[in-house]
């Protein structure tokens, strides 16, 4: 079914909107580490034995590095899990965003201002696709 123009705007103001009341966020991943503390009489060093309780992290890249941040009570770890599911809120509704967004893109209809193209604009488009080959 092909929704009208009108309701595309309409979910694209909805969708803003919660944009807007967004809280705090993040990216990231949270991951639990298995760990050993390399003690040799550690029950953790016997073969079979599972190690110490896993360590929380909150993993992410920065600057195409992963980095990792250890929590220091259940607190900030509960307070890192909100801000990474409200960047995950974020994604999506940035995607349905642009979702909205092209389908308005194609159903607005183009305004007849001019027969042609103007001098400018051919010599702007010219320009532009050279400079997209010479890459």
């Amino acid at each position: 079914m092909s929704q009208s123009l009108a309701d595309l705007e309409a979910k694209r103001s909805s969708v803003l909107q919660q944009l807007m009341e967004l809280g705090d966020l993040r990216p990231g991943s949270i991951s639990a580490v298995a760990r050993r503390c390399g003690k040799p009489n550690c029950h953790c060093a016997k073969p079979n034995d599972p190690g110490h309780e896993p360590q929380l992290r909150l993993v992410r890249k920065v600057n195409g590095k992963s980095v990792a941040e250890s929590f220091a009570s259940p607190a900030s770890f509960r307070k890192a899990q909100r801000e990474v599911a409200e960047f995950h809120h974020w994604q999506s509704l940035s995607a349905e965003l642009i979702a909205l967004n092209e389908q308005i893109c194609r159903l607005r209809p183009v305004a007849s201002d001019a027969p042609g193209w103007t001098a400018q604009e051919k010599k702007l488009v010219l320009q532009s696709i050279r400079k997209s080959h010479a890459k």
